[in-house]
């Protein structure tokens, strides 16, 4: 099948598998003499997955190392990710309930609703069994005896290239500039965190949008939008590897 036939039957954007393709996570089965993407049929099983380790909220670089994973692994990170969002629910519902009794004007002063205890520590648990990547023990020991002060002072440099990113907002995300700032980022984590290749790059671009936490702190610093543009840029740099 074409991108454009499986882009129509999936729901999947043409710009989406194209992304997918460029960070090694869905790639087509074969190429046209035009250069044309082709999927069969094990491509698109592996892209259903993709899709179902999506609509359980599990990222992006996560899914890559999952999907690389037997099938009785990836069989646990779906259970585990369907327990993590049950408690969500669970928490979700406690909220919902407690709003509509303060809309009846009850007087409530318990504070369980707001309770993420149980949802911290089996994200925890689950960190500690499929987070265990080489960048992520490499971020373990070059974090490791790191000053508070050092590490306000990365913090520090990190809000300045992204405030750099937010000054070429109006500008093309492809552009020389906005390139620039891109590997000033990858090159930044690489020298302080972990070693960030273009594939983690592209995880962090995603997860700058679809985080809200991360994108909040970036908007913060850069303005409306940083978040958005510096992904779009990392996206960019992607497509030229």
């Amino acid at each position: 099948m074409t991108v454009y036939e499986v882009s129509r039957m999936s729901g999947v954007t043409i710009r989406t598998l194209r992304y997918y393709d460029c960070i090694g996570l869905l790639r087509p089965a074969a190429r046209t003499e035009a250069g044309y993407r082709l999927y069969d049929d094990a491509a698109l099983a592996r892209l259903q997955r993709i899709l179902l380790l999506r609509e359980l909220e599990i990222p992006l670089n996560d899914i890559a190392r999952i999907l690389d994973r037997t099938e009785a692994e990836q069989r646990d990170a779906i259970g585990r990710q369907i327990r993590a969002l049950e408690l969500k629910r669970e928490r979700m519902d406690k909220l919902i309930a407690l709003a509509r009794r303060l809309e009846k004007g009850e007087k409530i002063m318990g504070f369980s609703a707001f309770d993420r205890t149980k949802e911290e520590a089996y994200a925890a648990e689950a960190k500690a069994k499929w987070g265990k990547t080489d960048a992520y023990r490499e971020y373990e020991t070059k974090n490791a005896g790191r000053t508070d002060a050092v590490s306000d002072l990365l913090k520090g440099r990190m809000a300045e290239i992204f405030t750099g990113f937010g000054a070429l907002k109006g500008s093309d995300p492809a552009s020389d500039a906005a390139q620039a700032k891109v590997r000033e980022l990858q090159d930044f984590i690489s020298a302080n965190y972990y070693r960030c290749t273009d594939e983690i790059l592209m995880g962090l671009g995603q997860m700058y949008v679809a985080d809200e936490r991360f994108r909040a702190n970036i908007d913060a610093v850069g303005g409306e939008d940083t978040a958005a543009f510096a992904a779009k840029a990392i996206a960019a740099h992607c497509a030229k590897v």
